[in-house]
């Protein structure tokens, strides 16, 4: 399977995500890794976001779009960094 493939399924669900993971363990893709970082930065952001309450609509709404912007950069397999992506490559820089 080829990175760009593992790199879509790590958006796809939390599921996804740790199948992405295990598949990426195996051999390292620097596009799958990249992905794997970003995405699991937006769920964590977005699992925070979601206890405030006045940020939670608003913020939902914000983390799905970098989400979906996440998604289509891995679509095309163009490592692109939404907003705040730079933190998730440094706080999960092992995976």
């Amino acid at each position: 399977m080829d990175a760009r493939v593992k790199a879509i399924i790590a958006h796809i669900t939390p599921v996804g995500w740790i199948i992405a993971l295990l598949m990426n363990l195996e051999k390292k893709d620097e596009l799958t890794s990249f992905f794997i970082r970003q995405t699991l930065g937006l769920w964590v952001i977005g699992a925070v976001i979601s206890w405030i309450p006045v940020l939670n609509i608003f913020g939902g709404i914000v983390i799905f779009a970098f989400w979906l912007l996440s998604l289509i950069y891995a679509i095309q397999g163009d490592q692109k960094i939404v907003p705040f992506g730079e933190y998730f490559q440094q706080w999960f820089s092992s995976l």
